[in-house]
């Protein structure tokens, strides 16, 4: 099988961009120092939580099946999975209402800020991994996932900031972090489109391990977060939403 194109990885990093700039969208409510956010953060994680089941089917799962056979997928798709669990075991890091997850020795080693901010990151890396396997398959396909990806990237910046912001932060300090926790994104899509570049023969594994580790930041994180509190039929409407949007996207687009 051919190589895929050096140009992927700029493409990659580009597109996951989009994912970027909109996570520092969602925080900007922080800074003109509205709290309309609270509300509505379980809709908009459980909008997050569709989009990224959607498309770990329509933009990963599907097109792997096209190009690998099933050994490849299940391997590929359990790696993904192992590789999430195994950060989230080994980095410290906060959740806003599942609290401290990781190496307890490392509780008080780091601020808040930041363990609040290594929860969104192992989020982000997911992500961005599944824009880069995207693109380098097809680019149209993997634009089409990173704008899905990006619009569910607002409520995850607004996740970052708002806590910060309410538990007395300033407001830019508050925004630099949700910058920072963003800015893992489009990093991630290079280096899995520079995965693909050594070969087309490795994007079978790339798109199922993609999807692997979306599901089960889906399953082990955002539901149960979105759940709590009584917030399941808010988050359980976002999580609709999320499934049709992300759908549409590719039926219309892809």
């Amino acid at each position: 099988m051919q190589s895929v194109s050096s140009s992927i990885v700029v493409q990659s990093f580009l597109a996951s961009c989009i994912g970027f700039v909109l996570t520092v969208v969602g925080a900007l409510p922080v800074l003109a120092g509205s709290r309309i956010g609270t509300a509505a953060m379980p809709y908009g994680m459980g909008f997050a939580a569709g989009v990224m089941i959607s498309a770990s089917f329509t933009s990963l799962l599907i097109p792997a099946t096209e190009l690998g056979g099933i050994v490849q997928i299940f391997t590929g798709f359990f790696v993904g999975a192992i590789a999430v669990y195994s950060m989230d075991r080994l980095l410290p890091h906060e959740h806003l209402l599942k609290g401290f997850e990781g190496p307890e020795k490392l509780k008080t080693k780091l601020r808040a800020a930041w363990l609040l901010a290594i929860a969104v990151i192992i989020h982000n890396i997911p992500e961005g991994a599944a824009v880069g396997a995207a693109v380098a398959n097809s680019l149209k396909d993997g634009v089409v996932l990173a704008i899905a990806i990006g619009i569910q990237n607002v409520p995850e910046g607004l996740a970052v900031a708002l806590p910060l912001s309410t538990a007395g932060k300033k407001t830019g300090y508050s925004m630099w972090i949700a910058v920072l926790s963003g800015a893992v994104e489009p990093i991630a899509a290079a280096l899995a489109a520079a995965v693909a570049y050594t070969s087309r023969a490795v994007l079978p594994y790339l798109l199922s391990f993609a999807a692997g580790a979306m599901i089960y930041v889906v399953s082990h994180e955002i539901i149960p977060e979105t759940h709590a509190e009584k917030r399941e039929i808010r988050a359980t409407l976002g999580l609709l939403i999320g499934l049709i949007t992300m759908f549409a996207l590719d039926a219309y687009y892809g």
